[in-house]
């Protein structure tokens, strides 16, 4: 209310959504409006939704940035740019950004340059985008732990190699203290001793803010040390030289967990190997084990131990850290006196494997709605590739028309204003979309069925793309043809890809009616998707004679509509008069079919000591601008 108050003190109802279907009623029974004012009264109601829509969308995105993505843990600063960071390795993903206004959001948080929004033009998750490869395998220290889902997502066996070498690793039990601050104060204690005893130290943190945290203590205790976090990635290789060095100490985020080989220097092994420190448990057993991975390679000695809280994020979530608290606190515990048993490793364990457990359904609920959207992209991707790959484009041009034709025919014949034929809309929308100049005379729908209207339509449309041919570059015209269909494809499908994002978040509320949302999105998407494939078809055929391998007239025919007849700029064909063939037109023909095309003209406008646009290197006023002169 404070925040409402806040924000918008004048408007009360300004975050409330109105409810469209009660508004309308209300508007449909007020008898004092005529039919325009009732669609006047509509349209401002649903100009206000969208406004208040988009209001509420945008705080709530300025909301989730302030308070749920920190700084130096979800992103980092670099360079006037907010950078994501990896969650599992802590590397910057550097080109990466958030959807749906998030990103933005949090560029005006730390007060940077906003950047537009980008358009998605593709989207698969990782699981259907390695199922497209026809063989699959992979080899990884740590996939024993998920044997499960990769037998269930790609119907793979985890096969466990024996080690080269016996494995000389020391795993100590794990200190659990009660808070945050006990548990840095052990940490850096340990890392005074093994310092002292020229053992190398690597500590794995969870995040870029504990590492600096952590880097801030050491440098109290005047400790020297290096820290490897995704600010100071461009050092990693200098850094994990000198890590496995005599009494060297790197603080590191994940980035130093995977796919490091950590080589021990002279006289390292004879102070105990490397010496591996975790602050935190990870939520997912692979990462620790990672982290482990790094000290005792190939035979070599090494030691490994975590220090972790009941403050800590998994402690607190999954493992009753508050009822262990309350123990520690009962038998008296002093600060800084840590439990320490097998028992205590067995129970983090467990609470490992639930959050485990919990995201392999989150992923396999990702995948399940995925999947829904992959047959789709197979269907696109496939008619795109159709048309890439069709010799004879213009038969696939030609079917296309075959479809939507008669289709439209049937529409404002049959099914067009309640079951009432609309012959007048259908004319309009026929030169709208070609250039066939009709006339109500000329057309005379009503003295045909819907076959005989589908078949004058196409024979007029045939003949008229037959000129088109004619006056087109016959080098490019496949290629013309192809883009005409490829145009259509991807800017339908981009639309398509918002409408699904929107209806992937919508459908979740179906739950509260005691509706399964998964079964909800593919009826839904069946919908869209049955849309999609009309609006390509329709979207094609309208571009069918707006696009041109004649230069000069190609800006005109993408940015007007088709002009119907006698000039009019109506889209209406009201008498038989005939238009103006283009000076590279071909005449007329015995059915008095006249092909209605711009005039040709310039591109833009050519400034006079500009060079020319015809290539000869002179200035414009002294070669083709003579003639304009």
């Amino acid at each position: 209310q404070m925040g409402r108050e806040f924000l918008s003190p004048e408007d009360p109802e300004a975050f409330v959504i109105p409810d469209l279907a009660t508004e309308f009623a209300d508007v449909d029974a007020n008898s004092d409006l005529d039919d325009e004012k009732r669609l006047a009264e509509k349209d401002k109601i649903q100009t206000k939704m969208d406004a208040q829509g988009t209001r509420v969308h945008a705080i709530s995105q300025l909301l989730k940035a302030y308070c749920l993505y920190e700084k130096d843990n979800e992103y980092v600063v670099k360079d006037g740019k907010v950078v994501i960071v990896d969650e599992n390795t802590g590397r910057e993903m550097t080109g990466r950004r958030w959807s749906d206004g998030l990103h933005q959001a949090v560029e005006a948080k730390e007060n940077v340059e906003i950047e537009r929004e980008t358009q998605t033009y593709a989207t698969i998750t990782i699981q259907n985008y390695f199922r497209l490869y026809e063989k699959l395998g992979g080899m990884t220290g740590t996939a024993e732990t998920e044997a499960a889902e990769f037998q269930d997502i790609y119907g793979l066996d985890v096969l466990p190699i024996p080690n080269h070498k016996p494995n000389q690793r020391i795993d100590h039990n794990d200190q659990v203290f009660k808070t945050r601050r006990e548990k840095f104060n052990a940490v850096v204690a340990k890392i005074q001793q093994c310092h002292e005893s020229g053992q190398p130290v690597l500590v794995g943190t969870a995040s870029v803010e504990a590492s600096e945290t952590l880097s801030r203590m050491l440098q109290r205790s005047k400790i020297k040390h290096k820290v490897l976090n995704a600010k100071y990635h461009l050092q990693e290789a200098e850094i994990v030289k000198a890590a496995g060095q005599l009494g060297s100490v790197t603080v590191s985020t994940n980035m130093a967990g995977r796919g490091t080989d950590i080589k021990l220097g002279p006289d390292v092994k004879e102070a105990g190997g490397l010496f591996v420190i975790g602050t935190e448990r990870h939520q997912s057993r692979r990462t620790d084990r990672q982290l482990r991975g790094r000290c005792s390679r190939q035979g070599d000695p090494g030691a490994s131990q975590f220090f972790i809280s009941f403050e800590d994020d998994l402690m607190r979530n999954f493992a009753a850290a508050d009822r262990m608290t309350n123990i520690m606190d009962r038998f008296g515990m002093e600060d800084g006196e840590a439990l320490e048993h097998k028992w205590l490793n067995r129970s983090v364990e467990t609470a490992q494997k639930r959050v485990e457990q919990m995201y392999y359904r989150r992923r396999k609920y990702v995948l399940d709605f995925d999947d829904v959207m992959n047959r789709q992209r197979e269907v696109v991707y496939g008619y795109r590739n159709e048309v890439l790959k069709s010799e004879d484009p213009r038969e696939l041009i030609m079917e296309l028309l075959d479809r939507i034709i008669p289709a439209q025919v049937s529409y404002y014949m049959e099914e067009h204003d309640e079951g009432q034929p609309d012959l007048m809309e259908l004319l309009n929308w026929v030169n709208k979309t070609f250039p066939l100049h009709l006339s109500v005379a000329e057309a005379k729908f009503e003295t045909r069925d819907i076959d005989g209207n589908s078949k004058f339509l196409l024979d007029r449309i045939h003949t008229a793309y037959n000129r088109k041919i004619e006056m087109e570059n016959s080098e490019h015209l496949d290629s013309l043809e192809r883009h005409i269909m490829l145009n259509a494809i991807d800017q339908k499908w981009q639309e398509h890809l918002y409408a699904m994002d929107s209806l992937r978040e919508g459908v979740q509320l179906r739950a509260q009616g005691q509706k399964d949302p998964l079964v909800e999105y593919k009826m839904e998407s069946y919908k869209l998707f049955t849309a999609l494939m009309d609006t390509i078809d329709e979207g094609a055929v309208h571009n069918l004679f707006r696009f041109t391998t004649i230069r000069e007239i190609d800006p005109v025919l993408a940015d007007a509509p088709q002009q119907t007849s006698g000039g009019s700029e109506n889209n209406m064909a009201v008498s038989g008069s005939s238009s103006v063939v283009p000076e590279a037109g071909s005449g007329s023909d015995e059915s008095g079919l006249k092909l209605n095309l711009p005039k040709r003209r310039p591109i833009a406008k050519v400034g006079r000591n500009e060079p020319c646009i015809c290539g000869s290197g002179k200035k414009y006023k002294q070669c083709c601008g003579r003639m304009t002169e």
